[in-house]
């Protein structure tokens, strides 16, 4: 039997295409399609509005009660409501919303004693593989090397750094012993801000319709090394969201990233 699938966010950019890519693998039923209240699509035909095929689930406001699974890359203020629908009702959780407070956070950890979920900052194979390894590769290379991380997004992101640069911060300094978010240095400006050893620098660029880039750059005095990641499409998101919901359907509770979806350490 398929997965019952609810989709929140399903009229933002990235709920498009999960409910579109979803459609076309024809891996789960779609239970659900959730947006706030007052959206202008409130009632329409979900498939029609990710471009898919007409599929009689309208657009609503409410969780529907069955599902087995719901995928969230909606926004910070929503993530509470699926968090709490999960946890309430024995529905498996993916949420790939950045940009949440530490009360969020705590919030994820208590569902997970009831639910599993799979919360990650970026589920993209590539994305997560780069994870990994840049812990590794601060490690390596060690104090010599100074590290700057470089952050691309379309215009419409509203958090800033992304909480996949954020994530990559976390590991270089638990690699490089460093306390974490302490160590950071969001973008520079002044007349008076020469590199502090042992900082990390993180910027943010907003540009356009860029779907994100990554740099990790690590230089010392006569070479640079640089790790990177470029997402070419949504798709890349969405179809790790949607293999993170598969593989999670039958799991026990507990908290998962996407690191134990892929099976990369």
């Amino acid at each position: 039997m398929k997965p019952k699938l609810i989709v929140v966010g399903a009229a933002g950019r990235m709920g498009k295409r999960i409910l579109a890519l979803a459609l076309e693998d024809g891996l789960f039923d779609i239970a659900g399609t959730v947006e706030r209240k007052d959206h202008p699509d409130i009632g329409k035909d979900a498939g029609l509005l990710a471009s898919a095929a007409q599929i009689n689930v309208k657009l609503d406001s409410t969780y529907p009660i069955g599902a087995n699974v719901v995928i969230d890359f909606s926004r910070p203020a929503a993530a509470d409501s699926s968090i709490d629908h999960c946890a309430e009702n024995g529905v498996a959780l993916v949420l790939g919303t950045t940009g949440l407070s530490d009360q969020q956070r705590e919030r994820i950890k208590t569902a997970s004693e009831k639910v599993p979920i799979v919360y990650a900052t970026n589920m993209s194979v590539g994305m997560n593989l780069l994870f990994t390894q840049v812990g590794k590769v601060t490690a390596m290379l060690g104090d010599d090397y100074d590290i700057e991380i470089v952050e691309q997004h379309h215009r419409f992101k509203k958090d800033a750094p992304s909480g996949s640069a954020l994530t990559l911060a976390a590991n270089i300094c638990k690699a490089a012993g460093k306390k974490f978010p302490d160590a950071l240095v969001p973008g520079r400006a002044g007349k008076d801000q020469a590199r502090k050893k042992g900082t990390i620098g993180v910027h943010a660029v907003r540009a356009g319709d860029i779907t994100g880039k990554h740099e990790v750059i690590f230089s010392t005095l006569g070479e640079t090394v640089t790790l990177s990641h470029t997402a070419h499409t949504r798709d890349t998101f969405a179809r790790g969201a949607l293999r993170a919901a598969q593989w999670l359907a039958d799991k026990k509770t507990g908290l998962y990233s996407m690191t134990d979806v892929l099976g990369i350490k």
